[in-house]
């Protein structure tokens, strides 16, 4: 029987500060590690087809590392048998390494009883057998990815193809105008990789420790939530994890942190920059609040009308906190703020930092703020986006 260490109690402070470093907002970027750093570190980065500064895969790296090349993150991810797609959070590109860490997933599904999408009969085998001869490939060139236009009829061709990549025998290596490239697991992951061999338990086990880590310190939700299990997959394992019980101030929920987090204090240099909603800092609201005391909501699927940040508000982090929001647009080589909220004049040098950075980052030469919560700081924002674009061109 484990015994469980003894609790270890954190400030508010001192658990928000330890959750930058975890995620890679705290203390000097390993650039020479690069994108796959990230990667490797952050454990999974989440998928999403929005795109309006660039899509959310690119954000995630950029957030952490600045302006790195955005072919050159497509470039890190997907070379190499570096990185393999899979449902984890959500649709989420993962390090190789986590493969056999999903093997209880990949066994749930081919127990599966019921599925919304009828397969035609011989289809499975003949999409294996085309993948196998002329892989990879993508739906399209499979036979079709849809029956009719309707984004959710699904040609048989597409059905059977999700489904394998749902088993394991199929693994999508690489996106290519968004969509999904499809191989053979067998030729895609490495072989000392491509086994189901862990049992459900130790899968779990791995994957609540490595949550953890990525986390820094969370909740039982926290760790559930970064890749999806279920609270009692959690609980069934989380005392042989490896991870340490913590009481944090103001949770009012027990807590576990990565012990490594623990052993130094966290510091260094903040990161200012905008944060794709998708981001794994932010992408749980109920953490984002208990943490940051910010309240935030993706509203591309909200009617423009009872929108309140704009279509896809990014986060403002700065000095390790979250002092506003940019919903941004580009038209031509002018980044535009279309919608600006600030936590207070305080936050507007932070604000044009980060935007004057973004700008540089997605090659646009202007910065046009448009609308700001608070009328009284457009014009000192506007002024000091102007200030900021000038330092940046000397």
């Amino acid at each position: 029987m484990t015994t469980a260490p003894p609790t270890t109690d954190l400030s508010a402070d001192e658990a928000r500060r330890i959750v930058l470093r975890a995620q890679g907002f705290l203390g000097t970027p390993d650039r020479r590690a690069g994108v796959r750093g990230v990667l490797r570190h952050l454990g999974a980065v989440q998928l999403d087809t929005i795109s309006v500064l660039a899509r959310s895969h690119e954000l995630i790296p950029y957030a952490r590392l600045g302006a790195v090349g955005r072919k050159k993150v497509e470039r890190a991810y997907w070379t190499d048998t570096h990185a393999f797609e899979y449902w984890s959070h959500a649709a989420c590109i993962l390090p190789i390494e986590e493969w056999p860490h999903f093997a209880f997933r990949r066994r749930a599904y081919r127990s599966r009883p019921h599925w919304n999408h009828q397969l035609p009969d011989g289809t499975y085998d003949q999409v294996i057998k085309q993948l196998r001869t002329e892989g990879p490939l993508t739906a399209t060139e499979l036979g079709g990815a849809k029956k009719t236009s309707e984004w959710w009829d699904w040609s048989g061709t597409k059905v059977a193809v999700e489904r394998a990549l749902m088993y394991g025998e199929v693994v999508c290596v690489e996106r290519r105008g968004w969509k999904r490239v499809y191989d053979l697991a067998e030729r895609a992951v490495p072989a000392d990789l491509l086994h189901d061999e862990l049992d459900d338990a130790e899968c779990l086990r791995r994957l609540v420790r490595l949550a953890g880590q990525s986390l820094g310190v969370g909740t039982r939700a926290d760790i559930a939530d970064y890749h999806r299990l279920k609270g009692d997959q959690v609980d069934a394992v989380i005392a042989d994890s490896g991870l340490v019980p913590v009481t944090v101030e103001g949770w009012g929920k027990p807590a576990w942190a990565d012990p490594t987090a623990l052993e130094t204090p966290p510091r260094g240099r903040h990161r200012t920059t905008l944060l794709s909603p998708f981001d794994s800092l932010i992408w749980e609201r109920a953490r984002t609040e208990r943490i940051f005391g910010f309240t935030h909501r993706l509203e591309a699927y909200v009617p423009k009308p009872k929108r309140v940040y704009g279509y896809f508000a990014m986060p403002v982090l700065a000095g390790g906190r979250l002092v506003g929001r940019v919903d941004p647009a580009r038209e031509g080589g002018t980044l535009v703020a279309r919608q600006v909220t600030l936590d207070g004049p305080k936050a507007v040098p932070a604000v044009a930092q980060a935007l004057v950075e973004a700008a540089s980052w997605v090659d646009c030469t202007d910065i046009r703020v448009e609308r700001v919560d608070a009328p009284d700081l457009r014009e000192p924002l506007a002024k000091e986006v102007i200030r900021a674009l000038s330092a940046a061109l000397r």
